[in-house]
């Protein structure tokens, strides 16, 4: 059985559960513990461990997520109705590989169940495992990564956590429909790379884009199914990692805010936090992020792809020779923009035709400017 991977949260932590008054978030989760695994059909949301970070370029110390735990669950949660589980911890097996088969396999099992995973880890190559976890559903996958880089690079360079993209694109089989980075930094990425994300009609917003308007990233949550979150995009100064400096990076409010955004998707199935340091400041930093994941999936508004077009605004903009077609919910009042259906033996978007924008997006099409990311969309729908 797929659970048999995870070991059952230690000791330590139980006993400070113990400690916590029955208002606080730890009164209010189920645990995995020796004597009960959580009833899967009873939860929606799952947390998890992974105690694995070989596929780093250095390996510093093992991975503890015992600060983390204490942080999260001593925090007071929202009037959140979401059912919460702790499952433990996938604990490194003899190579990577095994833990990657253990995680998609565990991962696989709690998305077929509709239980959404929040995956602690250890180094960011897991994202690949993650993604592997979609081949028994036998769809296409987006995945947005908050990154300060791509993370391409040479599969053989020993590193997968820097090259796990690569991975991605190259393997069979290849179901990565599109991939986002919010937060790059220019001078981490050469110019080559740059470029790539440009010919594979990816997208990449920089640090400076996002921090200077923090909603430019909502839409493209929006379309995700994989969050993978990389904590060396948060600057040490708030983050605490003094052990690999970043002077630069989102700030903790920005990142808690990106969080949010993910958890408020109603189409991200899986969220990852990754290259945890250790310390006692980001531990409570990644409690709170995994506080506000949870606080936006408490305002999920089941919106498109599982709703039905009824309660939406449909809004026709002529652009050059094109007819773009626009729809703004009279609930949210969030907007999509319409991707044409092109039937040929190569579309690969067969499930989604709509793909979330922004207001200003749809301003733009007014003014006669053809969106960036539709084109990008309809260009490797097409492909």
């Amino acid at each position: 059985m797929e659970f048999d991977f995870l070991r059952p949260i230690q000791g330590d932590v139980l006993e400070t559960l113990e400690t916590y008054s029955s208002q606080q978030f730890g009164s209010k989760v189920v645990f995995h513990t020796a004597e009960q695994f959580p009833d899967l059909t009873k939860i929606t949301i799952a947390v998890i461990g992974v105690l694995e970070n070989r596929g780093a370029e250095t390996v510093n110390t093992e991975v503890d997520l015992v600060a983390i735990r204490k942080a999260l669950y001593s925090m007071f949660p929202g009037n959140w109705d979401a059912s919460i589980a702790d499952l433990g911890d996938i604990v490194a097996g003899d190579a990577t590989t095994d833990t990657y088969f253990a995680l998609r396999k565990v991962a696989a099992t709690l998305i077929k169940n509709k239980v959404v995973p929040i995956i602690i880890g250890g180094s960011q190559d897991l994202t690949y495992a993650l993604y592997r976890a979609y081949d028994e559903l036998e769809q296409m996958v987006n995945l947005v990564a908050v990154d300060s880089k791509f993370d391409f690079g040479k599969e053989d360079g020993g590193a997968l956590a820097g090259s796990y993209l690569t991975k991605m694109i190259i393997d069979e089989p290849n179901n990565l429909f599109n991939y986002c980075n919010i937060g790059y930094q220019t001078y981490y990425n050469s110019q080559e790379e740059i470029d790539l994300i440009e010919k594979l009609f990816f997208d990449a917003y920089r640090l400076g884009e996002v921090s200077h308007n923090i909603a430019l990233a909502e839409p493209v949550f929006r379309d995700a199914d994989i969050v993978s979150l990389d904590l060396t995009a948060v600057k040490s100064s708030d983050s605490g990692n003094f052990t690999n400096f970043a002077p630069n990076g989102f700030n903790g409010k920005e990142i808690c805010a990106l969080a949010r955004y993910a958890g408020i998707s109603d189409k991200v199935s899986m969220f990852g936090i990754f290259n945890h340091n250790g310390s006692i400041q980001e531990s409570a930093l990644v409690a709170q992020i995994i506080w506000y994941f949870i606080e936006g999936f408490h305002y999920r508004s089941n919106e498109y792809p599982f709703g039905t077009r009824d309660n939406y605004i449909k809004y026709i903009v002529p652009v050059e020779e094109e007819v773009l077609i626009f729809f703004k919910s009279d609930k949210t009042d969030r907007w999509w923009i319409e991707i044409p259906f092109v039937s040929n033996s190569n579309n690969k978007l067969k499930r989604n035709t709509l793909l979330p924008c922004s207001y200003e997006e749809y301003l733009s099409a007014c003014n006669q400017e053809l969106p960036e990311r539709w084109w990008k969309a309809q260009r490797k729908n097409t492909l």
